[in-house]
């Protein structure tokens, strides 16, 4: 099974992609793969979502801050968490080479949700583990009072785990699917997750595109039973975001991995 990984043949400070995110996210520096990777994981993620912006909108957030249409009734929620997740692939960036803990996914999840109508609602835990039992997909997620020992167990056999391969990211991220640890905003946290995971771990990372939607959403379902499923899914996007190194210059390598 081919996947891609970042180069790893000159790793000095300044060649890895996540040296380049960083450097571009601190020099503001506009038209890189960082300005390219904040609207596409943006967009996607929150379009799959159920958000009405188009991508266009969400560019224009990102580059002036401001809204700028006419003539057309926008969901406000979808402009604040449009905004909101801007910053969550900030802090995504930030932290990547940082130990994945249950802080940093309840931080993930706050600044996501924060100034949202859900926020308002006495029910929605904003930042912290849900309280009303949910569903995803007609699935049963686990109940409010076993979240905390599920992640904690998750987390647990995912950090013992001294160097994380490609499934291994996305076994962690069916599993966070399956618990469903927050009211609302698990697909987007569980995916700057991956996104995080990838670039710590000098894989290529990706984006799910609203094209690969079904495919993605049948691959979570069926992990358990057929990992090809989602693995060709996010492979597929792996293939999409080499074509921005390629463009951006940015070195990568190929890798055979039979898993």
């Amino acid at each position: 099974m081919k996947y891609f990984s970042v180069a790893e043949t000159e790793e000095k400070p300044g060649n890895t992609l996540l040296d380049i995110l960083r450097e571009e996210k601190s020099n503001k520096y506009s038209g890189g793969i960082y300005h390219k990777t904040q609207i596409e994981l943006t967009y996607n993620s929150n379009h799959i979502e159920g958000s009405r912006l188009t991508h266009e909108q969400t560019r224009y957030i990102f580059e002036t801050n401001t809204i700028g249409v006419e003539k057309e009734i926008l969901n406000v929620d979808d402009v604040i968490e449009t905004a909101n997740h801007f910053r969550c692939v900030d802090i995504m960036i930030d932290d990547a080479k940082a130990a994945l803990t249950e802080k940093f996914m309840k931080e993930l999840h706050l600044v996501l949700k924060n100034g949202t109508s859900d926020s308002r609602k006495e029910w929605f835990a904003v930042g912290d583990y849900k309280k009303v039992p949910n569903e995803v997909g007609g699935m049963e997620t686990a109940m409010p009072e076993n979240v905390a020992d599920k992640m904690k167990e998750l987390l647990a056999e995912y950090n013992a785990k001294k160097e994380k391969t490609f499934d291994d990211i996305l076994d962690f991220h069916v599993t966070f699917e399956r618990i469903h640890p927050f009211q609302d905003g698990n697909g987007r946290v569980g995916r700057l997750i991956m996104f995080k995971e990838c670039l710590k771990y000098n894989i290529v990372p990706f984006i799910i595109e609203d094209n690969l939607k079904m495919f993605y959403y049948r691959g979570l379902k069926e992990w358990y039973r057929e990992k090809g499923y989602l693995r060709d899914t996010c492979l597929t996007a792996q293939d999409k975001y080499k074509a921005y190194l390629d463009y951006f210059r940015i070195k990568y390598k190929e890798d055979e991995n039979d898993r």
